[in-house]
């Protein structure tokens, strides 16, 4: 055979073969993934750099600055806390004054979560519309305790067709219960479901407005383990204040599950609308 074609006979077994370039199947569905992931990336990137171009900094006031120097790093007594707020707390508006605890829990369990509520000695000044899922025996004694919204299974109709809550706060008879199941996805999510736990369900739900009405509050732990609760404005008297917030750390204390081996406060803060947070001492 000649030298010239052998040669070419070798060239022609180098080059891949038309069907050989194209690839398998399952090549080609690999390659379109990997290329579907690349765009994917580089698109997050692109977003990622312009939120960075467009984002602004917070800027606190010089006020603020200031008063949150004044109280960084120290922690203080419970009436030393209220004092402190209140001092700083100098806003046109009447604030409300909070306290926001971290729990060491494991919100993923169940067991965990922390619900409850407190009567605290002194009113809060807040403003709270109630609603009474109530037979119509009942219907008058609740808007005479204080209940804004009164009714029973007109009432519960009414929100199943209208998925309107125009409410802070609902309380039951224990007869009302399974009627209100009708609605219980609708009451749920906002926290508005009626439940034995934090006493919404009454026998007697004319005492219970009553309760409400003067400084009663319902409390559980939010998705990072914190409770959030609003113990009165920054008008009322200093000395009421730290009754109301000792009344309900007091009060949380007795609430720890049985399964926490560490501890069960991990931190306290008081802080007013406006304000910087106050560490308490625990």
């Amino acid at each position: 055979m000649p030298k010239e074609k052998v040669k070419e006979d070798k060239e022609k077994s180098k080059k891949p073969s038309a069907t050989a370039s194209k690839g398998t199947p399952a090549d080609k569905k690999e390659k379109k993934v990997k290329d579907e992931n690349e765009k994917k990336e580089v698109v997050k990137k692109q977003k990622s750099q312009k939120y960075k171009k467009g984002k602004k900094s917070r800027q606190r006031s010089k006020r603020y600055q200031e008063l949150r120097n004044k109280v960084k790093g120290q922690r203080y007594s419970a009436e030393e806390a209220i004092v402190l707020v209140k001092e700083i707390s100098n806003t046109k508006f009447d604030e409300s004054i909070e306290v926001h605890v971290r729990l060491g829990i494991d919100i993923s369990k169940s067991d965990q979560h922390v619900k409850g509520t407190i009567k605290f000695p002194n009113p809060t000044g807040k403003k709270i519309k109630i609603a009474a899922f109530v037979d119509e025996d009942n219907q008058k004694k609740c808007q005479e305790a204080g209940a804004e919204i009164t009714g029973g299974e007109e009432l519960i109709d009414k929100i199943k067709k209208t998925k309107k809550t125009d409410f802070d706060i609902a309380v039951a008879e224990p007869k009302m219960m399974p009627k209100l199941g009708q609605i219980a996805k609708i009451l749920g999510p906002k926290g508005l479901m009626p439940t034995p736990k934090n006493q919404t369900v009454s026998p007697d739900p004319e005492k219970t407005i009553k309760e409400l009405m003067s400084g009663k509050a319902a409390f559980k732990n939010d998705s990072n383990g914190i409770i959030h609760l609003m113990i009165g404005k920054s008008s009322l008297d200093e000395k009421k204040l730290t009754k109301n917030l000792t009344a309900f750390l007091e009060e949380l204390k007795k609430l720890k599950p049985e399964k926490i081996k560490g501890n069960f406060i991990k931190n306290i803060t008081v802080c007013s609308t406006m304000g910087p947070g106050v560490k308490v001492k625990i």
